[in-house]
């Protein structure tokens, strides 16, 4: 049974949104507080976290900081409703997704079956690139490429069609299930963070930014 861990400090939130997870077959843990909510995502191994960037003890983002120290689980972050900033910090963190505060239930199942979508289980390569969907591990220069889930998705659509030319839309739709808003930079924060982590391994142009389309994953890789 899949395993989410909400840290959330609002605790009838955390109750219904527990109990409308649970009717949908998914294993509930809850944390109130920011150190809790840390020392149980690193003892309890869950298969995705709902993070608010709120909580007492230590915020959200401080919580996110630590936890990439030591692990990937996907993270989806829960900001307030037009907080651009808390967005884009929580996704330069190395946070998955977001969805804003008031949300629906169906909207963030929609966007939990998204990030835990299985792809093809065979690892899969294109140069020195290597993928292994089923476990969300990469290598390059047969070296570990250390993705965040998020980051792995982003670069399997463009891993899918290797010298293509991917909409940024295109690539929103296939990764995270949804089209990119207008001034959305969620797209372009993974690639950076893709982009430096490959050249820490190999510093050679990986993928290629196409002014005002998209980008293109370079077939010599």
């Amino acid at each position: 049974m899949t395993k989410i861990h909400i840290i959330d400090d609002d605790e009838t939130l955390c109750e219904l949104l527990g109990g409308y997870l649970s009717e949908h077959g998914y294993e509930v843990i809850t944390s109130h507080t920011g150190p809790k909510g840390l020392d149980t995502a690193l003892d309890h191994l869950p298969d995705l976290i709902l993070l608010d960037v709120m909580l007492p003890g230590m915020n959200g983002f401080d919580l996110l900081r630590q936890l990439r120290l030591r692990s990937q689980v996907p993270v989806l972050m829960l900001t307030a409703r037009g907080d651009e900033i808390d967005r884009v910090l929580g996704l330069e963190l190395g946070a998955d997704d977001y969805v804003p505060k008031p949300f629906s239930h169906r909207e963030l199942v929609a966007r939990i079956q998204a990030i835990l979508r299985r792809l093809t289980p065979q690892p899969q390569s294109a140069g020195q690139l290597v993928l292994k969907p089923a476990s969300l591990e990469a290598s390059f220069y047969a070296e570990p490429l250390a993705l965040t889930a998020a980051e792995f998705r982003v670069l399997s659509v463009l891993f899918e069609r290797p010298g293509e030319i991917v909409d940024k839309n295109q690539i929103c739709e296939q990764a995270f299930g949804r089209r990119l808003h207008q001034f959305d930079r969620h797209i372009d924060i993974h690639i950076s963070h893709i982009r430096k982590k490959m050249a820490d391994i190999h510093p050679q142009e990986t993928i290629k930014t196409i002014r005002g389309t998209g980008y293109q994953l370079l077939v010599h890789v």
